[in-house]
Protein backbone atom coordinates (compact mmCIF):
# COMPACT_ATOMS: atom_id res chain seq x y z
CA UNK A 1 0.00 0.00 0.00
CA UNK A 2 0.95 3.03 -0.96
CA UNK A 3 1.90 5.95 1.81
CA UNK A 4 -0.31 9.34 0.89
CA UNK A 5 1.72 12.19 -0.45
CA UNK A 6 1.58 15.59 -0.38
CA UNK A 7 3.48 18.54 -2.13
CA UNK A 8 5.55 20.72 -0.17
CA UNK A 9 6.78 24.34 -1.02
CA UNK A 10 10.88 23.87 -0.15
CA UNK A 11 13.03 27.61 -0.73
CA UNK A 12 15.76 27.26 -2.75
CA UNK A 13 19.43 29.10 -2.00
CA UNK A 14 18.10 32.17 -4.72
CA UNK A 15 14.88 32.31 -3.24
CA UNK A 16 12.89 30.38 -6.24
CA UNK A 17 10.62 27.82 -4.98
CA UNK A 18 10.45 24.62 -5.74
CA UNK A 19 7.71 22.15 -5.29
CA UNK A 20 8.70 18.59 -4.00
CA UNK A 21 5.98 15.48 -3.60
CA UNK A 22 6.67 13.60 -0.33
CA UNK A 23 5.34 10.64 1.31
CA UNK A 24 3.69 11.89 4.29
CA UNK A 25 4.68 9.96 7.62
CA UNK A 26 2.38 7.19 8.72
CA UNK A 27 -0.77 8.07 10.45
CA UNK A 28 -0.20 11.49 8.78
CA UNK A 29 -2.01 13.40 6.00
CA UNK A 30 -0.17 16.95 6.34
CA UNK A 31 3.55 17.17 6.32
CA UNK A 32 3.21 20.45 5.98
CA UNK A 33 4.37 21.37 9.54
CA UNK A 34 1.73 23.88 10.15
CA UNK A 35 3.57 26.41 8.20
CA UNK A 36 1.74 28.40 5.10
CA UNK A 37 4.67 29.35 3.04
CA UNK A 38 7.92 28.03 1.59
CA UNK A 39 9.40 27.52 4.70
CA UNK A 40 11.43 24.16 4.15
CA UNK A 41 14.92 24.29 3.46
CA UNK A 42 16.28 22.23 0.19
CA UNK A 43 20.02 22.09 1.54
CA UNK A 44 19.75 19.39 3.41
CA UNK A 45 19.19 17.21 0.16
CA UNK A 46 21.42 19.18 -1.92
CA UNK A 47 24.25 18.27 1.00
CA UNK A 48 23.33 14.71 1.52
CA UNK A 49 23.60 14.15 -2.22
CA UNK A 50 27.31 16.25 -2.16
CA UNK A 51 28.36 14.03 0.65
CA UNK A 52 27.00 10.63 -1.63
CA UNK A 53 29.17 12.13 -5.01
CA UNK A 54 32.15 12.44 -3.05
CA UNK A 55 31.72 9.08 -1.12
CA UNK A 56 31.37 7.81 -4.99
CA UNK A 57 34.22 9.24 -6.86
CA UNK A 58 36.65 8.77 -4.14
CA UNK A 59 37.23 4.57 -4.85
CA UNK A 60 36.56 5.36 -8.68
CA UNK A 61 39.29 8.28 -8.66
CA UNK A 62 41.39 5.76 -7.02
CA UNK A 63 40.89 3.14 -9.78
CA UNK A 64 41.71 5.77 -12.67
CA UNK A 65 39.79 4.37 -15.26
CA UNK A 66 39.65 5.86 -18.47
CA UNK A 67 35.72 5.90 -18.19
CA UNK A 68 33.52 4.78 -15.69
CA UNK A 69 29.52 6.18 -15.33
CA UNK A 70 27.49 6.03 -11.87
CA UNK A 71 23.73 6.58 -11.78
CA UNK A 72 21.80 6.34 -8.25
CA UNK A 73 18.30 7.33 -7.28
CA UNK A 74 17.48 9.81 -4.21
CA UNK A 75 13.81 10.13 -2.71
CA UNK A 76 13.10 13.28 -1.03
CA UNK A 77 11.00 12.53 2.29
CA UNK A 78 9.97 14.78 5.36
CA UNK A 79 11.12 13.58 8.62
CA UNK A 80 9.76 15.85 12.13
CA UNK A 81 9.25 18.66 9.54
CA UNK A 82 12.65 18.29 8.18
CA UNK A 83 13.36 17.53 4.32
CA UNK A 84 16.07 14.65 3.79
CA UNK A 85 17.00 12.27 0.87
CA UNK A 86 17.26 9.24 0.78
CA UNK A 87 19.05 6.10 -1.50
CA UNK A 88 16.29 5.19 -3.18
CA UNK A 89 15.96 1.60 -5.20
CA UNK A 90 16.27 1.24 -8.96
CA UNK A 91 12.99 2.15 -9.87
CA UNK A 92 11.38 4.75 -12.48
CA UNK A 93 9.43 6.11 -9.24
CA UNK A 94 12.58 8.23 -7.70
CA UNK A 95 12.38 11.86 -6.62
CA UNK A 96 16.28 12.57 -8.51
CA UNK A 97 18.14 10.78 -10.56
CA UNK A 98 21.74 11.23 -10.64
CA UNK A 99 24.01 10.00 -13.28
CA UNK A 100 27.78 10.63 -12.82
CA UNK A 101 30.30 10.33 -15.46
CA UNK A 102 34.14 10.32 -15.32
CA UNK A 103 36.82 10.01 -18.36
CA UNK A 104 39.91 10.71 -18.29
CA UNK A 105 41.02 13.62 -21.12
Amino acid sequence: MALPTQTVPVELDDGSTLYVKVDAPMGRRDVSGGSTGPAKSFERVTSSIEGIVKAIAKPINAAQPTKASVTFGVEVEIQEGVLIAALAKGSATTSLEITLEWEKP
